[in-house]
């Protein structure tokens, strides 16, 4: 039950933090704000509110606005080399996880030599050390999924080799996270319930991961109480903030998990199927293979008590069996609308499996060593087979 801590981000939560921002100690003088390609953050005020806490605070700024929903590396190194040609010193980070996970890699590039993938630890990566300190990073999160916000790593895809890897390192935990539930209220039903479930499983998986620990306890059956109660009731009403602000501490919470614990080959074998689907968001596809994925390690009785209790900490207090969590995991899909994706809306076929499988357990099988119980290819075809409708 030993754990390392070191979470070093300062965090302002909740509704109204953003007007917080100028009176921070900023850490550069002129900023390159990351926005995705989309048009909320310019159509809801928050890109003109940001830019005006940036002058109240004396900081010059250039908007970087390229950012797709699966961060890709050609963009990532689109946006290094325009930090560079605008001087910029740090990054400013203003979207969700695919934003903050962009800044992360571009504040990498904009001040180290060659590709991106040079500095990749796993699959085709070269597992080059960072040379130099990434620019310093303020994350101003407008969802709740990554927890990326307030945790050292970040995600992005190579194309060329349909690989969605990540990068982890303590130089990029941000110096700054604004976690302000106002600026989440926008967020449609669909998206906050796929967001919602990405940062739920992070804390899911890292419960029963065998790396569990006191401290990554304590954190995420917090994050699954937080989340696991109110997600549905944001779903229901954006403006709820009472339930906003829940799902956002719970969101929080589980990017601690990932800091003094891990997740599990869930991820893993999610990031497989949007490598090669980029349409398909990152939660929506946790959602499509959870029910599968966690009954099949149910099925081995390594962790009864932690399924149960985990079954408890979403609302079913008098839970005595594991397979109770399956339960109110379904009643939880159920109450916020999405128990019935299919993968097939996204363009996945079942002959795609096996080559899927193989990618979550070669470039991406880090993970697998995390779990309680060591999956077999054909097990990881299974859970896709499942999950299929």
């Amino acid at each position: 039950m030993s754990f390392t801590m070191y979470v070093p981000t300062k965090i302002l939560f909740g509704a109204g933090m953003l007007d917080e921002l100028h009176k921070q100690e900023l850490p550069g003088k002129k900023a390159m704000i990351v926005i995705s390609n989309g048009k909320s953050t310019r159509a809801n005020g928050y890109l003109t509110r940001t830019e005006e806490q940036l002058r109240l605070a004396g900081v010059k700024f250039v908007v970087f606005d390229k950012v797709q929903p699966n961060p890709v590396k050609d963009q990532v190194m689109e946006g290094a080399a325009f930090a560079k040609e605008n001087g910029c010193d740090f990054v400013v980070a203003l979207g969700g996880g695919s934003c903050i996970d962009s800044a992360k890699a571009i504040a990498i590039m904009a001040v180290n030599d060659g590709d991106l993938w040079d500095y990749v630890a796993s699959g085709t990566g070269k597992k080059k050390p960072i040379a130099n300190e990434p620019l310093s990073i303020v994350a101003i999160s407008t969802t709740a999924g990554t927890g990326s916000e307030a945790d050292a790593g970040c995600v992005v895809t190579n194309p060329e080799t349909n690989e969605k890897l990540g990068i982890k390192t303590p130089v990029l935990f941000p110096k700054l996270c604004i976690e302000d539930t106002e600026l989440m209220k926008s967020v449609p039903p669909t998206f906050t319930a796929y967001q919602g479930f990405d940062a739920l499983s992070h804390s899911l998986e890292g419960y029963v991961s065998k790396f569990a620990n006191l401290m990554s306890d304590m954190y995420a059956i917090t994050a699954i109480e937080n989340v696991g109660r109110y997600l549905a009731r944001a779903v229901k009403d954006g403006s709820d903030m009472e339930a906003r602000e829940h799902v956002a501490f719970g969101n929080i919470l589980s990017g601690t998990v990932m800091c003094v614990g891990t997740t599990s080959s869930q991820h893993s074998l999610e990031h497989a199927l949007s490598a090669y689907h980029e349409n398909l968001p990152h939660g929506a596809g946790l959602i499509m293979l959870s029910r599968a994925y966690f009954t099949n390690l149910i099925e081995y009785h390594v962790c009864d008590d932690r399924f149960i209790r985990m079954a408890k900490a979403m609302g079913m207090e008098e839970a005595k069996n594991p397979m109770d969590f399956i339960t109110m995991l379904e009643k939880f899909l159920q109450d916020c609308g999405v128990a019935d994706l299919k993968m097939s809306d996204y363009g996945i076929t079942p002959d795609e499996f096996p080559k899927m499988a193989d990618n979550a357990m070669g470039p991406m099988g880090g993970l697998f060593a995390c779990d309680r119980v060591q999956l077999t290819k054909k097990d990881c075809i299974a859970i896709y087979e499942k999950s299929y409708k």
